[in-house]
């Protein structure tokens, strides 16, 4: 009964999350204000929960990676995937060899391999704790599409040296082929389910529901199962169970385009996927939290030894440590900048230099979350001789320190820093969307004619056909403006006017449904059905 007691209270501290940070009037971010809550709990109930790390990853991980992946613009992922590489890649293997060394000189009772592993795991940054700091903070777009490429891509890169680092500690050997290996299979393996697990599972799908019919909600729960599908085909083929899900969610995006799923299914999965998202990414926050009383006393009880260890010291040392990840982070963005301007002059390429404040943006937005708390969990407990491992309850705190301050930072340093912050407009995608919309626009209207051309030809009722023929192609024609010819700002400024009139109308059609009820002069049943045709129509213009 604890156990259940425990899991409604994560959730009511996510709900309760949502409206204590608007209630707080200094902007904290939700992720914290999840953690102190996930730290409360764990003070009531007199302990937190115990977290198996590869539970953790497969419960929480796969749903969200397949959906960063799925909804990240697939535009700027290609276009800037040389810088994204460079920070995925190049910044994660500086960071283990910069940090590793400077928490061994911090630590030396850490041993080095030891400190390689915790460099390696907080060097990638969390997809989800990106993603819950920059919707609250105006960041311009492309600097988004890279920081969500970075964060999506940055795991596998960690995961190997973290690894690695763990059973250099463990056996003392350390060979730089078979890591490189080990890497490339991970990778390239990885990414291979993912795709292939989507493409099969949807042409399953669509191969069954063609033959026997679509079971209403059955599509939205294969949808659901996919990334945990790929994740773990992955990681029974020892490859990254992550790249695997964000693989499947990149796929997915594509399958999506063949446009066979009907506009009800594509509504129902976009709520749940939005309550998924809303409710894991809450869950895994407070359970950090939950974590953060038991790991605070292990590393005091470990640091006791120690006589340069005090409590302040310690907290001193994992500040110092986290510091050095922006430090460092900001020298790598800096150095490779300059290298990609200096490259593109000599190619004669004319490009756009970034303000030393965008840099130190991005340095800034290193945000550290879950899978570095889930992944420094998984540090063995004793050596194969028995002794307890050195150093893994310091390293757990480090972690857990590292991701509270670049969590702290990110939120409180990057509305500073970019605040007025001019960065030149990316034109072509509003230039892309309003072409779009003129061709579907023009080919709304010819499907029109067409489809209405069969009855007008028939005298019974072919005046009633020519009135909805008129009104529909009214209203798309409204939509490219007066005579046909186009105008963006005007059309936008139609279509914000059309917005405010139909929400009005549909608030009191909603009122008059609901007053019937009341006078018991509408069924339930009835009043259900048509609140439901109401709430389909307001979620358009929502």
């Amino acid at each position: 009964m604890d156990s259940v007691g425990l899991v409604l209270a994560m959730l009511l501290a996510v709900i309760g999350s949502g409206y204590l940070v608007r209630m707080l009037p200094f902007g904290v971010p939700l992720p914290l204000v999840q953690i102190a809550l996930g730290a409360t709990i764990a003070g009531v109930f007199g302990h937190g929960v115990a977290l198996d790390p590869e539970i953790f990853f497969l419960l929480f991980l796969p749903p969200l990676l397949f959906l960063d992946g799925w909804r990240i613009p697939k535009v700027g992922l290609f276009r800037d995937k040389g810088a994204i590489l460079e920070l995925a890649l190049g910044l994660v293997v500086f960071t283990v060899v910069g940090a590793g060394f400077l928490i061994h000189w911090l630590v030396p009772s850490m041993p080095l391999a030891v400190a390689f592993a915790l460099a390696a795991i907080v060097a990638p940054t969390d997809p989800v704790a990106v993603s819950s700091i920059t919707a609250r903070v105006p960041v311009p777009r492309r600097l988004m599409h890279i920081l969500e490429g970075e964060s999506l891509l940055n795991d596998a890169t960690g995961l190997v040296c973290f690894r690695f680092a763990v059973a250099a500690a463990v056996t003392g050997a350390f060979s730089l082929a078979s890591a490189s290996l080990t890497f490339l299979w991970m990778a390239l393996a990885g990414i291979g389910c993912g795709v292939a697990i989507t493409v099969a599972v949807s042409f399953a799908q669509r191969v069954m529901n063609t033959r026997f019919g679509e079971e209403p909600g059955s599509p939205i729960l294969v949808n659901l199962l996919i990334p945990f599908g790929a994740y773990l085909a992955a990681e029974h083929l020892e490859a990254s169970g992550i790249l695997a899900a964000v693989a499947a969610g990149v796929t997915m995006s594509y399958v999506e385009l063949s446009g066979r799923a009907s506009a009800t299914t594509r509504v129902r999965r976009a709520v749940v996927w939005d309550t998924v998202q809303f409710a894991l990414n809450g869950v895994m926050f407070v359970l950090l939290g939950e974590q953060l009383p038991d790991i605070a006393e292990r590393a005091l009880r470990e640091a006791g030894p120690d006589a340069r260890m005090t409590p302040l010291s310690l907290l001193g040392t994992a500040l110092t440590i986290s510091l050095a990840l922006i430090l460092l982070r900001l020298v790598w963005v800096w150095v490779s900048l300059r290298l990609t301007l200096l490259k593109a002059r000599r190619h004669g390429r004319q490009v756009y230099t970034p303000n030393f404040r965008l840099v130190l943006a991005t340095s800034l937005a290193g945000v550290r979350g879950a899978i570095t708390m889930a992944g420094v969990l998984t540090l063995p407990l004793t050596l194969p001789g028995g002794a307890p491992f050195p150093g893994r309850d310091l390293a757990i705190f480090f972690a857990s320190t590292v991701i509270i301050v670049s969590l702290l930072v990110a939120s409180i340093g990057l509305p500073r820093v970019l605040r007025g912050l001019e960065v030149p407009e990316e034109s072509l995608e509003e230039a892309e969307e309003d072409r779009a919309r003129h061709d579907a626009v023009m080919a709304a209207i010819a499907a029109i004619e067409k489809a209405g051309q069969g009855h007008l030809d028939k005298e019974v009722d072919a005046d009633v056909h020519a009135g909805a023929i008129d009104h529909v192609r009214g209203i798309y024609e409204h939509r490219l403006g007066v005579g046909g010819t186009y105008d963006p700002a005007r059309t936008r400024v139609a279509e914000e006017a059309e917005r405010e009139y139909r929400l009005a109308a549909l608030q009191a059609e909603r009122r008059t449904i609901l007053a019937l009820v009341r006078a018991r002069s509408l069924s339930d049943e009835t009043a259900r059905k048509l609140l439901r045709e109401i709430d389909l129509v307001e979620a358009r213009y929502r």
